[in-house]
């Protein structure tokens, strides 16, 4: 065995050493969910983990971002291993807030525990001393894109630009020293293997709509009022009359949500308000949905006079596989496993801002088993510690051996061979410029567009 499986052994062992802590941090994070930019507890668990191991961690990035550099013995390059901090909100999960209903119903708690028994494994083994190179650890917040009006609460006082965790760390200039980046969540797809990669994923763009009409009795005078949520039913059945414009290829999701739909039940309603994503496998295929998104919207507002305001917000970008990391990654997997264990997947339709990361840097995002149920629902549970918390740890800490052991040829070859879609600069400004609010007059006033 040469010196670079030894050190992988060594790493290995450790890890299952700490096996009992790292299953702690697992559970205990599953058992107190915060929702994103709120995960002052979670991060203060990371903090305090990195600096038991000798990892000196930079807190409250982005609100409440960690991240602890491991630095290798001689320079390199820098691998990033995240994690990710928030939880959902799922107030009926079992373990579940009982105050804000947030849950852990995706997996972001194994990540966290993955994220650190990594750097556990790699800490007791010294594998500082044979890596060029650093790893940091970075446990990121905020990838949940979720209880947006809090989030943009959060833009007007000024404590944001971006509403996810990983693009306002890309604007803050968090991951300027960061040449590549590598992420594992857990999957409970009874179709999947152990270990599997996407090809890609869609990204997402958000949006808040808000129809305006007139309150009038409803059994009295309804001839008085203007129905908002007449306009919004309308709206959402324009939009259902679109779906067989978007093209298969293009993996186009819109799922929209009616956050209010009136007040009482003898007036009219007035404010109607209503939350979307529209998702897609490219930009452009997501800016050519969105467009008919708005239409159909419009068309609700005019269908009975109505006044819709439409606000646009930058959610993520497609996922782009980096397949030299994917080959690191997946012969880990099938040394851990074995190869019958290990699969490839083409796309998936849900959306991650690895994607962002993923345009102006090599990335991967790869799944392995240990949970059950449905994903952000009520029955979804790590079911198999070993899969959800341990085999991440190992395989995120095998990875960056691979990546960076000995003079980092490895890591120097996956960034020659890597082609960014963008730069940092030129991904800020896509992302700023779809911030859009439009205010459409359904009575015949027409429209006032801007730009902020």
């Amino acid at each position: 065995m040469d010196a670079r499986e030894t050190l992988k052994r060594k790493i290995c062992e450790a890890i299952d050493h700490r096996r009992g802590q790292i299953e702690r941090i697992g559970d205990h994070i599953m058992a107190h969910p915060e929702t994103g930019f709120k995960e002052f507890e979670t991060s203060r668990l990371a903090a305090d983990t990195m600096e038991e191991f000798g990892i000196s961690p930079v807190t409250g990035l982005g609100i409440t971002g960690v991240k602890g550099i491991l630095r290798g013995a001689k320079p390199g390059p820098t691998v990033a291993l995240i994690g990710e901090l928030d939880s959902l909100v799922v107030p009926d999960h079992p373990m579940a807030d009982p105050e804000t209903g947030a849950a852990h119903a995706c997996g972001h708690n194994a990540q966290m525990a993955g994220l650190l028994g990594a750097m556990m494994g790699m800490v007791d083994a010294g594998a500082a001393e044979r890596l060029a190179g650093n790893v940091v650890f970075f446990a990121v917040p905020a990838e949940e894109y979720i209880e947006v009006e809090y989030r943009m609460g959060l833009v007007r006082e000024g404590k944001l630009e971006f509403l996810g965790g990983k693009p306002e760390l890309v604007r803050l200039g968090h991951f300027d020293d960061v040449d590549m980046a590598a992420m594992i969540h857990t999957h409970s797809d009874a179709n999947m293997k152990k270990a599997a990669t996407a090809e890609s994923c869609n990204g997402c763009m958000v949006k808040m709509i808000r129809f305006v009409g007139r309150a009038a009795h409803a059994g009295g005078a309804p001839h008085r009022g203007i129905n908002a949520l007449n306009a919004a039913q309308i709206a959402l059945m324009a939009i259902h009359a679109q779906r067989e414009t978007f093209r298969d290829n293009d993996s186009i999701r819109v799922h929209p949500i009616i956050t209010r739909g009136g007040d009482i039940v003898n007036v009219v309603p007035a404010e109607v308000t209503m939350e979307t994503y529209v998702r897609g496998k490219t930009n452009e295929a997501m800016l050519d949905a969105n467009e008919k998104v708005d239409r159909a919207i419009r068309a609700g507002a005019m269908a009975v006079g109505a006044r819709v305001e439409i606000e646009t917000l930058p959610g993520y970008m497609p996922l782009r596989t980096d397949p030299a990391l994917s080959e690191v990654f997946e012969s880990n997997s099938s040394a851990l496993f074995g190869d019958d264990e290990v699969c490839e997947v083409s796309h998936r339709s849900g959306s991650t801002d690895m994607g962002d990361l993923s345009h102006i840097m090599p990335a991967i995002h790869p799944y392995m088993s240990g949970a059950d149920g449905v994903g952000h629902s009520a029955d979804w549970h790590i079911s198999d510690k070993e899969m959800g918390y341990i085999a991440p740890a190992k395989s995120l800490a095998l990875l960056a051996v691979d990546l960076l052991y000995g003079e980092g040829e490895e890591a120097t070859g996956v960034l020659r061979d890597f082609e960014p879609a963008m730069t940092k600069e030129e991904y800020l400004t896509f992302q700023r410029a779809l911030f859009k609010t439009e205010v459409f007059d359904g009575a015949g006033g027409g429209k006032d567009g801007n730009t902020n």
